[in-house]
């Protein structure tokens, strides 16, 4: 029986119109570009920028908004790279990756993303050099560009977990990149130079068994912080995130350790220490600023340390947490203002403890103890508050401080200024006041300006900023920075 070839006939002629209309419709498209050359494409931006960008670490993506005002389409004939990909630069048009793109099309009063990254390979040099690349894209026979910059800088990178077991001096020659944990071996001194510059990835971790030698000085800091140095929000980078890292652990095998001029932010802890034996030291910190952490800004148990000049500030738990020991803060400002959790509950300032195999004393010398709780109700509330629930030995005394708590008659108070309700402090603020940052240097506060115990002040004349506290007409100020007009 033979088939009838009709049906074929009729499907092969429909198919045909099918291909027929799609060639007209996409002839009517392609005839409906816009030929005018004062036709342009608009952008976002005309320079795009990275901050600096490790090399061998690719950079965060940024992007660029391509726009076509006219009301025709507009046929872009290319889009690429001057340098193609030699500059470490690499492009994503609307969700696609490559080098060079052809024929896209931006319909009137439309827009396209143009997503780009950079990736820069080690230039042996120790100092930041820029890498530039120009964007182009062709209209109508016409080049427009958008200039791309990126800093690039060579680093000292760790990964994988990395100990230190003899005694290492890093200098300050290149900044410090470090993935996962680093480790210093019990007995082993690790030793950093003034103006060292060390980032951490999320979640690395500083294991400090042996001793850590941080000795900065005002004009060359030693920093410790997050590696994002992009921005979370167009006004908000992440250096003023917290837990961007894990923070520094010391071992009860510590001792030691000294920091000075040094600056610890954006961790999720930021120090701390494990029980050790009150005989040695455990560690000396001043001139310093440990700040913004997602829980607590320092936390002890049974160790022997001094503070002076220092600030501890911002975090989502306490600022200070100490469980037994012996401690020693002079001109400190412990004061906690957290943006990203104002209610802190459960978490004053300070927090102390006495055990009955760990007995405290504690000793606070023309210090400011403040934050964003009230004062409390009663004695030792508010941002101070004191545990000696099972019978441990707890000694402590506020001398010539200011403290944010209830006023009380007690000899652990001494000459202290009861701040907050009709007494509050007032801090500088950093940009806006709305923004609710600060750099927490007093603001012509009356209640640390001139009330510091003079004769510890004489012993610690300049304050963290090297501002010396005891000439001024009304006498020395209390915690770690000196009124200063602006």
């Amino acid at each position: 029986m033979r088939n009838n070839p009709f049906p074929l006939f009729v499907a092969c002629c429909l198919l045909a119109n099918v291909f027929l209309t799609v060639a007209l419709s996409c002839k009517e498209i392609d005839d409906s570009y816009s030929t005018n050359p004062n036709h342009r494409l608009s952008f976002s931006t005309d320079t795009l920028s990275f901050d600096t960008v490790f090399s061998t670490i690719g950079s965060a993506t940024r992007q660029i908004m391509v726009y076509n005002t006219n009301n025709a389409p507009l046929l872009i004939t290319s889009i690429g790279l001057a340098n193609g990909t030699e500059s470490g630069f690499r492009l994503n048009v609307d969700g696609r990756s490559g080098e060079v793109f052809s024929h896209i099309r931006i319909p009137g009063k439309d827009s396209l993303y143009v997503l780009v990254e950079v990736t820069i390979e080690p230039t042996k040099a120790n100092r930041p050099l820029w890498i530039e690349d120009l964007l182009e894209f062709t209209v109508n026979g016409k080049t427009q560009a958008v200039c791309l910059r990126a800093c690039g800088q060579d680093v000292h990178l760790l990964r994988g977990g990395v100990t230190v077991r003899r005694d290492t001096l890093w200098t300050a020659s290149r900044p410090y990149l470090i993935y996962d944990s680093l480790v210093v071996d019990s007995g082993v001194t690790l030793t950093l130079e003034k103006g060292a510059l060390l980032y951490m990835h999320h979640k690395a971790k500083w294991q400090i068994n042996g001793r850590l030698q941080a000795v900065g000085t005002l004009e060359h800091p030693i920093i410790f912080r997050g590696d994002r140095l992009d921005n979370l929000l167009t006004d908000l980078p992440y250096d003023r995130i917290a837990n961007q890292w894990e923070g520094l652990f010391f071992g009860s095998s510590s001792w030691g350790n000294v920091m000075d001029y040094v600056v610890v932010r954006n961790g999720n802890q930021g120090l701390y220490f494990f029980p050790s034996e009150l005989q040695e030291r455990k560690i000396s910190i001043s001139n310093s600023q440990i700040t913004n952490m997602e829980q607590l800004v320092l936390t002890a148990g049974n160790c022997r340390m001094e503070a002076v000049n220092t600030e501890f500030s911002n975090a989502g738990g306490n600022i200070l947490s100490l469980t037994g020991g012996n401690y020693h803060f002079i001109h400190c400002t412990l004061v906690n203002y957290y943006a990203f959790n104002p209610g802190r509950q459960g978490f004053p300032v300070l927090e102390l403890k006495g055990k009955k195999e760990a007995p405290l004393t504690a000793i606070f010398d023309n210090c400011i103890i403040d934050g964003s709780y009230a004062e409390g109700d009663r004695p030792l509330t508010g941002e101070v508050w004191v545990d000696a629930s099972d019978g441990g030995e707890l000694n402590f005394l506020f001398n010539h401080c200011a403290v944010k708590t209830m006023e009380v008659a007690d000899t652990s108070f001494r000459r202290v200024q009861f701040i907050g309700g009709e007494n509050p402090m007032r801090y500088r603020y950093i940009g806006s006041a709305q923004d609710n940052l600060f750099d927490f240097r007093p603001d012509t506060c009356r209640a640390v300006m001139g009330k510091a115990d003079p004769d510890i002040a004489a012993r610690y004349p300049l304050d963290r900023f090297g501002v010396d506290r005891t000439v001024g007409e009304d006498g020395p100020d209390i915690g770690a920075y000196e009124y200063v007009p602006e």
